[in-house]
């Protein structure tokens, strides 16, 4: 990938040649990318149903456009992918938003529920309060990984029934058909994922269990091996679904995209060790059918990985570059340089 450091005409992916293998791409910026705080204030938005939304916020001018950033699975500010998009955001001069899902950020949230890859009235509640607080600012929503799915799940049950500022959708690396990811990420070396996941949120729970003692019902925790496990036994029944299965086919997000009516740019790896390559065709037939999905599912970067550069010591991290100039081409902006991005 060939770019200068405001970014250049033209943003060709080249996988990192040192990085070989999607997991090492999928580890490569947990493991060693160099962060560089983002100089974010921290707010907190109390929400109708008692509990309260921790936001990081990127300021920028009152008419800038704005990103509503969403994390991944466990993740928080601190992730590597959220630190990288701020940065842009940063680059840019854009403002953004980063909302933290309930129990992911810097306390507990109030209420017996979590959040889960299905759960779309956070991120309504947090856009129409950045609507309202932003009017003349276009925006754009990028979802990393059960961020990816909770974004697409929103456009598809949205549909046309948007706020006009809001004028793309980015989606990376999204386990699109949850059934499917979650026995992915069973097995071979992606159980290595699986075990650090089941960690934090049985920790969790535990640690809400002090103040709902009938979290879960009886469910002994030390007795949850799997994503699946945990799905069916604390996911389903605190939020409402019948069990994991219940869950897994009504929370995925393959089945939103013939819903989605707005440009959302789908950027993917086939070599994710978190979803089986066979399930980026079906997306690919399904996203054929609506001339407002662009899709790019790249032969190697893993999991929120997409590491170039032609050196060790020097990365490039294409996802949020990526990102950046498709949101910069539907807001109709110009780089730092004067080019325009269209």
């Amino acid at each position: 990938m060939t770019e200068s450091p405001f970014g250049s005409d033209e943003l060709i992916y080249t996988p990192a040649w040192w990085i070989p293998g999607g997991h090492l791409q999928t580890l490569w910026g947990k493991l060693f990318r160099r962060r560089v705080p983002v100089p974010a204030s921290l707010l907190r938005w109390d929400t109708p149903d008692g509990d309260f939304l921790e936001i990081h916020r990127l300021s920028a001018p009152a008419d800038a456009p704005r990103l509503l950033l969403l994390h991944g699975l466990e993740g928080t500010v601190r992730s590597h992918y959220a630190q990288g998009l701020l940065g842009e955001a940063a680059r840019r001069k854009w403002g953004a938003d980063l909302l933290v899902f309930r129990s992911c950020g810097t306390e507990m949230n109030r209420t017996r529920r979590f959040y889960h890859s299905g759960e779309t009235t956070d991120i309504s509640f947090a856009l129409d309060r950045i609507v309202a607080e932003f009017p003349r600012s276009p925006i754009g929503i990028v979802g990393v990984s059960l961020g990816g799915n909770v974004t697409l799940r929103f456009l598809g049950e949205r549909g046309a029934d948007l706020p006009h500022q809001l004028r793309a959708a980015a989606a990376v690396s999204v386990p699109f058909d949850l059934q499917r990811s979650s026995r992915r990420i069973g097995s071979g070396f992606s159980a290595v994922y699986q075990r650090y996941f089941i960690k934090s949120l049985l920790r969790k729970t535990a640690a809400k269990r002090m103040t709902f003692p009938d979290l879960a019902g009886t469910t002994d925790l030390a007795g949850i091996r799997t994503l699946e496990d945990f799905d069916n036994l604390v996911t389903a029944p605190l939020h409402g679904y019948r069990d994991a299965a219940d869950y897994y086919q009504r929370a995925s997000s393959i089945g939103s995209l013939p819903d989605i009516r707005l440009k959302t740019l789908l950027l993917s790896a086939v070599d994710d060790p978190m979803l089986p390559r066979e399930v980026l065709n079906k997306v690919r037939a399904a996203a054929a059918r609506n001339p407002l999905l662009e899709i790019e599912f790249v032969a190697r970067g893993g999991h929120a990985g997409f590491v170039a550069g032609r050196v060790p010591w020097k990365p490039v991290y294409y996802a949020e570059r990526r990102v950046g100039r498709f949101m910069a081409a539907c807001f109709g902006q110009y780089d730092q340089n004067g080019k325009s991005e269209r």
